[in-house]
């Protein structure tokens, strides 16, 4: 029994070291992109090293299972910011409250999934919640007629097909595009930008689509994405099926070519398609949203599966009025005179 219990023992101090050593990795993810994929499993990574760690706490492992704890705590704590989960994480106040002589937009983000089985969902989604801008990913060729019966609605649009015609991206507005502005997509598909009259304000929307992590190319994506990231206009909002968490290397990186701030996280967007909805805890929070300038963000939600491996997301959002230049005193009464002296003359 003892030699059992020391097999057993043995076995749990081996997998809690091969956790922490992806653990690790995951925070080096700047250094390459093999790291940061592990980088996107770290809240996963963390629990298992810690069940691994606990029963260890009775062994002669005992220093090592508690210096694993630590560490595990250390790193689970690293995504607190990046997620808003109230019942988990209190950081709404990340968010601006509303304020109540400033309209309030709503963008609504969606990953269609690309063989979607219940598209009907989806335009009853659209319908009921009635946003002003929709984002789309995964809009396949069968897709650009399936959103047909939203053209009246939605009458500004742009579809940006991939070359695989599976995994474009799409943009939906009930606002007009600014006078002498036109939608753009980039050369792949990738990503579509309009600039979107609300109000009087112009403001750059922005739908993207990346590819999956390493071993795959999303690295190189953002790369050749990075032109159109840095065209994004002084006030833009953003929203993207990112396959990567806001805690990534990936997501600091488009944020950072974008000049632009990532919003916290509703939570776990995404899940494999064949698990049941109770298992979204154990999901990844893939689906980002980012902004900048006059954007004040108000809230992030996910809303009820539409038959996509991904919920959708619903951004509540306001536009900062415009500010005014301070007047420079010294400037005032130095035109004062001006004025009286041509007056007088």
């Amino acid at each position: 029994m003892a030699r059992v219990r020391n097999m057993m023992a043995s076995a749990a101090f081996v997998a809690m070291l091969v956790f922490s050593v992806a653990l690790v990795a995951g925070f080096f993810g700047t250094l390459h992109p093999a790291f940061d994929s592990f980088a996107h499993f770290r809240v996963h990574l963390a629990v298992l090293m810690a069940l691994c760690a606990l029963p260890l706490l009775a062994t002669s492992f005992r220093l090592e299972a508690a210096t694993a704890l630590l560490f595990a705590v250390a790193a689970f704590a690293t995504t607190s910011n990046a997620l808003s989960v109230p019942r988990l994480w209190p950081v709404q106040a990340a968010y601006e409250a509303e304020a109540g002589d400033q309209a309030v937009y709503r963008l609504l983000q969606m990953n269609l999934r690309f063989n979607n089985p219940t598209p009907e969902k989806v335009l009853s989604l659209i319908g009921r919640t009635q946003p002003d801008v929709i984002t789309l990913n995964e809009v396949s060729d069968m897709w650009e007629a399936k959103l047909g019966p939203l053209a009246s609605a939605y009458p500004h649009r742009i579809f940006c097909p991939y070359p695989n015609g599976v995994f474009g991206v799409a943009l939906l507005s009930r606002r007009p595009f600014a006078a002498g502005t036109q939608p753009r997509c980039d050369g792949r598909g990738a990503m579509a930008i309009a600039t979107v009259d609300f109000g009087g304000t112009d403001v750059d929307v922005a739908a993207m689509h990346l590819t999956w992590p390493w071993p795959r190319n999303q690295s190189r994506q953002i790369g050749g994405l990075s032109g159109e990231l840095a065209s994004l206009g002084e006030t833009s909002i953003m929203a993207c099926d990112c396959n990567a968490v806001p805690w990534s290397a990936a997501v600091r990186r488009v944020a950072d070519i974008g000049k632009l701030t990532v919003v916290p996280s509703p939570g776990p967007t995404w899940l494999y398609i064949e698990l049941p909805d109770f298992l979204r805890f154990a999901g990844l929070p893939i689906d980002q949203v980012f902004s900048k300038g006059a954007v004040l963000i108000h809230s992030v939600s996910r809303l009820e599966d539409t038959g996509s491996d991904h919920l959708p997301v619903m951004v509540e959002f306001s536009l900062r009025p415009e500010e005014k230049k301070p007047v420079d005193e010294h400037e005032t009464a130095t035109a004062s005179v001006r004025q009286n002296g041509r007056t007088r003359s």
